[in-house]
C-alpha cells in the first residue's frame, strides 16, 4: 500500500517538501523573532515552539522561495531550557509569546546573546561593556494595555489578535501576559455583545458596528479605560454595552467610543466620544505620575519602564547644573524623571498630542524646569546649534526604526559631553551607535532590560561618551 506523502515522516534533507508534510528536524538556533531554525536542503525552515538543540517532528505549513514554515507535532528530544508546563492553553496556536516554552533565566540569557551578536557585527562596538539582561519584575501579567480585534458574530463573538500573516482572529482567552483586569474586561465585553446583540464588524463586506477593543489599566489605582472602536457613530448599542461592562467590572472608570470608518489597518479614528464623565486615568512610573487618555502613549510594562528610567537617571549622573535634551520624548517620561536632578530639560517630540500630554504631566508633577516642543527632531536640534545652546546630556529614545543619520550628525555637532540612547531594537541601536562612533562618540556600556517577557523583544540603554 502506498503511503500518503502528506502524513509520512521524512528526514529534512530534500528541497521537495510540501505544505502539510511531516518531517523530523534538529533545531540549530532561534532567529531574532523567536523561531527555531532548521535546514531543509538549501532553504531555512522556521519552526514555532521549539528550542535550540531539540529534535522535533513538525508539519510544514508554508513553502516559499527563500524559507519554509512549520509547526510542532511533537518534541522528540527536549532541551534542558524547556518549560514542561506552561501557563497558556493557547500556546502552539498563538504567535504572541514564542519564548513561553523557555525557562525565564534561559530567556534572559538568550536575549543577552542576541544583543551581543548584533553589536559584534560592528568593529566600533566590540570593546564596550555589555551587562546581563535585567529581568522584568513580573514575567507574567505585566501588560497594562491591549489593542484587540473583535470578530465573529454577535451570538459568538471572538476577541483576540490576528494570526501571523492572516486576517484570522485568534481568541486569546485568559491571556497570561495581560493584567488580570484586562482579561476580566474581555470576558465581560463578550458577554455584553451577546446579550445586547451588538453587530460585529466584518471587513469582508464592510457591515457591522464593533471593530476593536482598546483597554488600558492604571495599575496603582486598579482602574481601567475601555475604548470601543466602531465603524460608525451608533450611540445606543455602545451605551448599553458600556453600562453592562461597568456593572460587571466596576473598576472600569473611563469608557469612550471611537469612530473609525476607514478600511486601513489603523485602529483608532480621529474622534473620541466619551460615555463616562471621567476621561482620563492616572498612572505612575516610580514617583512620577502620568495622565492617560485614549491616545496617550504609555509604557506597556510599568515595572520594566521604571528600571529603564532609573538606569537613564543613574548614568545621567546629573548635578543640578546641566541642560538636558530628551529627543523623541513622547509624553515626557524620561524628561520628567530627569528634571528634578537637572537645571533645565527640553523634550522634543514630533507628535503634537504627545507634547500636550507631556506639558500636562509636568504640571501634574509640579515640575517647572521642563519644557516641550513639537516638531522635527533634526530641525529643532539645528536651531539649538544655531543658537549656540550648550547641551550637557542628550537622550535619544527613537521608535523601532531608529534615528535618521542626519539627526545623529546634528546631535553630535551639538557636542554634549554624554549621550544616552534608549532603544527597542538591537539592530537599529547597533547601526546608530556605529554611526555615532564615527562622529566621535564612543559607546561605553549597554544595559539590556526585559520589557516583554515571553517574547523575543528586548530593550537596551546605551551610554556614550565624547572621545
Amino acid at each position: 500500500m502506498k503511503k500518503n506523502p502528506a502524513t509520512t515522516t521524512k528526514p529534512a534533507r530534500k528541497d521537495d517538501i510540501k505544505a502539510g508534510q511531516l518531517i523530523d528536524v534538529t533545531i540549530a538556533t532561534l532567529n531574532e523573532d523567536g523561531f527555531g531554525m532548521a535546514t531543509t536542503g538549501t532553504k531555512p525552515l522556521l519552526v514555532s515552539g521549539v528550542l535550540p538543540g531539540e529534535q522535533a517532528q513538525v508539519r510544514v505549513t508554508f513553502v516559499g522561495r527563500r524559507e519554509c514554515f512549520a509547526t510542532v507535532v511533537r518534541i522528540l528530544r527536549h532541551a534542558p531550557q524547556r518549560l514542561m508546563s506552561t501557563p497558556c492553553e493557547k500556546l502552539g496556536h498563538c504567535d504572541g509569546c514564542p519564548l513561553m516554552f523557555m525557562k525565564y533565566p534561559a530567556q534572559l540569557a538568550w536575549k543577552r546573546e542576541l544583543v551581543e551578536k548584533t553589536l559584534a557585527r560592528f568593529r566600533s562596538l566590540q570593546e564596550l561593556m555589555l551587562h546581563d539582561v535585567l529581568p522584568s519584575p513580573r514575567p507574567l501579567h505585566y501588560r497594562n494595555s491591549a489593542k484587540l480585534v473583535v470578530s465573529g458574530k454577535s451570538v459568538a463573538p471572538v476577541i483576540g489578535i490576528y494570526r501571523r500573516n492572516s486576517h484570522e482572529v485568534l481568541e486569546i482567552g485568559d491571556c497570561p501576559l495581560h493584567h488580570p483586569l484586562i482579561n476580566s474586561i474581555v470576558a465581560a465585553v463578550k458577554e455584553g455583545i451577546r446579550k445586547g446583540k451588538v453587530p460585529v464588524y466584518s471587513p469582508r463586506n464592510g457591515r457591522g458596528l464593533l471593530r476593536y477593543l482598546v483597554i488600558r489599566v492604571a495599575e496603582a489605582e486598579n482602574r481601567a479605560m475601555v475604548v470601543f472602536v466602531t465603524a460608525e457613530r451608533s450611540f445606543n448599542e455602545i451605551h448599553h454595552l458600556a453600562k453592562h461592562l461597568q456593572a460587571v467590572v466596576p473598576q472600569v472608570a473611563v469608557v469612550a467610543q471611537n469612530v473609525n470608518a476607514s478600511s486601513g489597518n489603523a485602529i483608532l479614528g480621529d474622534r473620541d466620544h466619551f460615555i463616562t464623565q471621567e476621561r482620563t486615568l492616572h498612572a505612575s512610573i516610580g514617583e512620577t505620575r502620568f495622565t492617560i487618555s485614549p491616545r496617550s502613549f504609555f509604557q506597556v510594562n510599568s515595572g520594566s519602564a521604571e528600571i529603564i528610567y532609573g538606569k537613564v537617571r543613574e548614568w545621567a549622573d546629573l548635578t543640578g547644573r546641566e541642560f538636558v535634551v530628551d529627543l523623541y520624548c513622547g509624553i515626557g517620561g524620561i524628561s520628567l524623571y530627569l528634571a528634578p536632578s537637572a537645571k533645565k530639560v527640553l523634550g522634543i517630540e514630533v507628535v503634537e498630542a504627545a507634547v500636550a500630554d507631556a506639558e500636562l504631566n509636568a504640571r501634574l508633577n509640579g515640575i517647572d524646569n521642563c519644557t516641550f516642543e513639537a516638531g522635527d527632531a533634526g530641525t529643532l536640534l539645528t536651531e539649538l546649534r544655531q543658537n549656540q545652546e550648550r547641551v550637557d546630556l542628550l537622550v535619544l529614545n527613537p521608535p523601532r526604526k531608529g534615528c535618521d543619520e542626519q539627526v545623529l550628525r546634528v546631535a553630535a555637532d551639538l557636542g554634549p559631553t554624554r549621550m544616552i540612547y534608549v532603544s527597542c531594537s538591537p539592530a537599529t541601536l547597533a547601526r546608530d551607535l556605529d554611526i555615532l562612533a564615527n562622529l566621535g562618540y564612543r559607546t561605553v556600556r549597554v544595559q539590556p532590560v526585559d520589557m516583554f517577557p515571553q517574547t523575543p523583544h528586548v530593550e537596551n540603554v546605551a551610554l556614550l561618551a565624547r572621545d
